[in-house]
């Protein structure tokens, strides 16, 4: 089980892993192992709360597909065992992150000292400007 919160967790049936090789600089170990890992993860079909796909849904994240596919590559580390950890670290923070609630902004008022501070300053830049002008005026 992965778990994302405490009262949300994603059993590991559900998320396809699958190696791959690294991109970038390592020389023969890289083009020989396939330590890279490719992580898949159809938040639709998945157990996850309606409020939590609809989320995924509406995130701008790359990562996700028009579907809800979820695709992560972790190729940081060089052994697999590593990069599976980290996909799977990297997946309960996106969920994490997309099923929280938003708090509403509630609007408020600046309050008297604000407003006082601000006319101050305000009035204290009006008497640096009037002193720059010429004395034609």
């Amino acid at each position: 089980m992965l778990t994302i919160s405490p009262s949300l967790s994603i059993p590991l049936e559900q998320i396809e892993f699958s190696a791959i090789r690294a991109q970038g600089s390592g020389g023969q170990h890289v083009n020989k192992v396939s330590s890279a890992i490719h992580l898949r993860f159809d938040s639709q079909a998945s157990s996850l709360p309606d409020s939590c796909r609809e989320a995924i849904l509406r995130s701008r994240d790359n990562r996700v597909s028009a579907d809800g596919v979820i695709m992560i590559k972790a190729q940081r580390f060089r052994s697999q065992a590593r990069n599976r950890e980290d996909a799977l670290e990297r997946l309960a923070g996106f969920i994490r992150d997309c099923c929280t609630q938003q708090k509403p902004r509630r609007p408020t008022r600046p309050t008297l000292a604000a407003k006082r501070r601000r006319l101050t300053n305000k009035a204290r830049r009006s008497v640096v400007k009037e002193r720059r002008r010429s004395l034609e005026d």
